[in-house]
């Protein structure tokens, strides 16, 4: 005779009563309904994942000892918790969730059970550890900088032990194109080289949230879930995609509680410090900053001409350190932008039977880069401007410091910084090589000039009309 829910249940409450409060049992243990007995599994229903969480942190161990006495060491304890209660037309929306201290569900001979795989929910092959990651992204081929240290350490520290250290989760933040893809996928690769048994899986959040709707489509969200409790490296890509997303937010923070729990790693980008991210649910962005948030920055300069020395030596060419150092000064938005100016200039010259030199670099960087301004930008404008003046182009690149040329200079050196987005290194690099600081001094110069002397107020506004006729 099996043994009913209802009596197990009611067993287990006389053991807990004698061990808590009176308040305690009736706010925390008499809203729980016991819904099945099935392979000495028991499940409960509890009213919301607030429950559910409460009973987790603060009355597992309660829990697992009245489950011990009833049904065994063997036995589990699972939770149904109510995510949507419905209304007249809809039934509640439950999912169920294994008990963070009962670890994972297992067969008898050891192995994770039969589970339905979410990244190909049409069909009902078993799992398949699968990472989803690009070999190609390791922790050799990211280029380390200032503007990357500490993300690049603390992901070497996770990948080494993970779900160990306190870096869990590890949420790594930046703009576009500034590798956030490539470290989390490099730690991944990292932890599968060295732990064999670890099941990693690198996923976006947009995919994620299209598996989800396509499990609640087809009736398998519990399928979905069980995949993703099996996981012991999760890596979410983008989760500020999830923003406005509630059942996909309520399932993840299932999924996050649980895997949490269980001492896995978890790790995640965005595009914002978690501060930042809007429309998630409070409860998420707190979880969020349980760990450590670590932000990629824009590439300095060293880093730049790093990132192009280590592609051009992954290729096997060989070109000259002024072309490195002028790529590296005139695109300084992303490294995804750096690298497609490289393998463009590759592709030139092959196409071209060309060797690589200043002149295809400049050739290049023209026909390809269109959300900065490139060469061709502050080409125009001395060209311009030494026109205007009357002087010989290659003086306002060369160190003479003649009155009317370091005017024209000064002059160029304003108009490069008004009219395009180089940064201030680069457009001293385009004017003879000079830093950053003699840009800031010529652009204050000039809006000296143009404050106290009425011609040359005149000169720029005239310079300017010309400079609008070409677009940048």
């Amino acid at each position: 005779m099996h043994p009913d829910p209802n009596t197990v249940w009611s067993n287990c409450l006389n053991y807990i009563k004698d061990n808590i409060s009176e308040q305690s049992l009736k706010t925390w243990f008499a809203p729980i309904v016991p819904i099945k007995l099935d392979n000495n599994v028991l499940t409960i229903q509890v009213p919301s994942q607030f429950f559910y969480e409460w009973l987790e942190e603060h009355y597992v161990g309660l829990l697992r000892q009245a489950i011990d006495r009833e049904l065994g060491m063997e036995a589990k304890l699972e939770y149904s918790v109510i995510v949507d209660k419905g209304n007249d037309q809809n039934q509640p929306f439950t999912i169920n969730l294994p008990t963070g201290r009962s670890g994972r569900p297992k067969r008898p001979n050891g192995q994770p059970q039969n589970l339905n795989n979410p990244f190909d929910l049409q069909s009902l092959d078993q799992i398949q550890r699968k990472s989803h990651l690009n070999p190609q992204y390791t922790f050799d081929t990211f280029i380390e900088g200032d503007c990357n240290r500490l993300a690049r350490a603390a992901g070497f520290a996770v990948a080494a032990k993970p779900g160990v250290t306190s870096f869990n989760p590890l949420m790594v933040y930046g703009g576009v194109g500034l590798g956030k893809t490539h470290l989390v996928q490099a730690i991944g690769n990292e932890i599968k080289g060295n732990v064999r048994d670890k099941f990693v899986l690198y996923v976006s959040s947009e995919y994620f949230t299209n598996q989800f709707i396509e499990a609640v489509k087809n009736n398998r969200v519990q399928d979905f879930t069980n995949f993703y409790l099996q996981i012991d490296i999760l890596i979410i890509d983008d989760i500020q995609f999830l923003s406005g997303k509630e059942k996909t937010q309520e399932i993840f923070f299932h999924i996050f509680n649980h895997l949490h729990q269980s001492g896995r790693q978890i790790i995640m980008t965005s595009d914002c410090p978690p501060r930042d991210l809007k429309g998630l649910e409070e409860r998420l962005l707190s979880r969020f900053k349980w760990g450590l948030t670590a932000d990629l920055q824009l590439p300095d300069l060293e880093t730049r001409i790093a990132i192009i020395q280590k592609k051009m030596q992954a290729d096997g060419i060989d070109i000259p350190g002024n072309v490195i150092e002028y790529l590296a000064y005139s695109v300084d938005t992303n490294i995804r932008e750096l690298e497609g100016v490289v393998i463009s200039l590759i592709a030139h010259a092959s196409l071209t039977k060309r060797d690589i030199d200043l002149e295809l670099a400049k050739q290049t960087l023209k026909n390809i880069v269109q959300n900065i301004d490139s060469e061709v930008g502050i080409d125009f404008i001395q060209k311009t401007v030494s026109e205007y003046f009357d002087i010989v182009l290659e003086d306002l690149k060369a160190k003479t410091r003649k009155k009317e040329i370091v005017i024209a200079r000064q002059t160029a050196m304003y108009f490069a910084k008004e009219y395009t987005n180089h940064s201030l290194k680069s457009i001293g690099y385009h004017f003879g090589g000079r830093d950053h600081s003699t840009v800031i001094h010529a652009v204050q110069s000039v809006n000296d000039m143009i404050d106290t002397n009425v011609k040359f107020k005149s000169s720029i506004e005239e310079l300017k009309k010309k400079l609008k006729m070409r677009t940048f």
